[in-house]
């Protein structure tokens, strides 16, 4: 057993090594703006990068050749759960969620570890992997590497390359008005996830929150050949209001979103009501309350939970609404219709509550 003071926390409670966790350790949205603006970040030149950090957009594609364009991502972030296993798991999914959010394929993954070797067991780590490792299975690829250091917390997550067609690239920039706005997970991962580091979840709605996170959103490869979808985006930090403003500002739109259509975990109002939500929630409305109108109350807590491994944001050309319908039934997958794009209006998003 490794010795440690009493003011440190628990090897049982890796959540307890983090003010925050999983993708709302996310840096502020306009923070993030002033670094990247700063560092010039936004200016990329070379014309086979198809998506640079200039669209705001879930991962970098590069093009190799007529036919296929190459995607990577990197996510990770600081525990979200005290199992090492389910953190893994976590991490890895959330992860290869952004080569699926560009309708692409993914094909191998490294890992980035930062782990407190002298204060956690190495043995929680090589559970971190295994994980990993499992997911990555699932999706039918390999962890064929990574890179790691020795640092005060522990932190997790992937390199993801993956491959698509140049002309099949779904990015964050392609809805238009009218296009209807589908979303592929309940939001409430935040909160469950903060109930649970008060240790204030129930023991179903850990295993409830366990398999929302670890779903992988493999649909998002299937809707890349689909001309009826227009864009897409995955659901992460800045929580389903956050990633549907990039949305529009990306395209120049604006959208109404149809609350009571919103889904939630089964549980979600309860833990609300006892103010249990993460502190980034109000962050998140923060940087976005400027550019809503209708959110009334507490309502802002479903528009600004931060999720990690959330669902798929989906713009859909209503005209292709049967051929999508059939797509998702044929794939099982899960899938609720919260609103619509619209022209751009002085208020970039529109709550309705009727």
């Amino acid at each position: 057993m490794l010795e440690k003071s009493s003011n440190e926390p628990s090897q049982d409670k890796l959540t307890q090594w983090s003010t925050s966790s999983g993708c709302g350790c996310k840096i502020a949205p306009a923070v993030l703006e002033e670094i990247l603006s700063s560092s010039g970040s936004f200016t990329q030149n070379d014309p086979k990068l198809l998506v640079g950090n200039s669209g705001k957009d879930d991962a970098a594609v590069y093009q190799v050749s007529e036919e296929i364009a190459m995607i990577n991502t990197v996510d990770f972030f600081t525990p979200i759960v005290d199992d090492p296993f389910d953190f893994g798991r976590i991490s890895a999914a959330n992860a290869i969620s952004d080569v699926y959010a560009m309708g692409g394929k993914p094909l191998f993954a490294n890992a980035i570890l930062s782990w407190p070797t002298d204060k956690l067991s190495p043995a929680l780590a090589a559970k971190v992997l295994e994980g990993a490792k499992s997911i990555c299975k699932t999706a039918g690829i390999e962890l064929a590497g990574g890179h790691s250091i020795a640092a005060k917390d522990p932190v997790f997550g992937l390199s993801v390359n993956g491959v698509v067609h140049p002309e099949k690239i779904k990015t964050n920039k392609g809805a238009k008005p009218g296009d209807l706005i589908f979303i592929t997970k309940p939001i409430g991962i935040g909160v469950f996830a903060t109930a649970l580091k008060r240790e204030k979840i129930s023991k179903s709605d850990y295993l409830v929150l366990l398999e929302t996170t670890c779903r992988l959103n493999s649909i998002g490869e299937r809707l890349g050949n689909k001309q009826e979808v227009h864009a897409m985006t995955d659901v992460t930090g800045f929580g389903i209001l956050g990633h549907l403003i990039e949305m529009c500002e990306a395209a120049g739109n604006s959208a109404e979103i149809h609350l009571p259509s919103l889904p939630v975990l089964e549980g979600f109002k309860g833990y609300v009501d006892q103010f249990i939500f993460p502190d980034n929630t109000y962050r998140n409305w923060n940087a976005y309350s400027s550019k809503t109108e209708g959110v009334n109350g507490m309502d802002l807590v479903k528009l600004c939970d931060p999720q990690t491994s959330g669902g798929l944001l989906i713009a859909v050309d209503p005209e292709g609404l049967e051929s999508f319908e059939r797509t998702i039934q044929e794939s099982k997958q899960a899938i609720w219709k919260i609103g619509q794009f619209t022209e751009s209006e002085e208020k970039t998003v529109r709550i309705l509550n009727e």
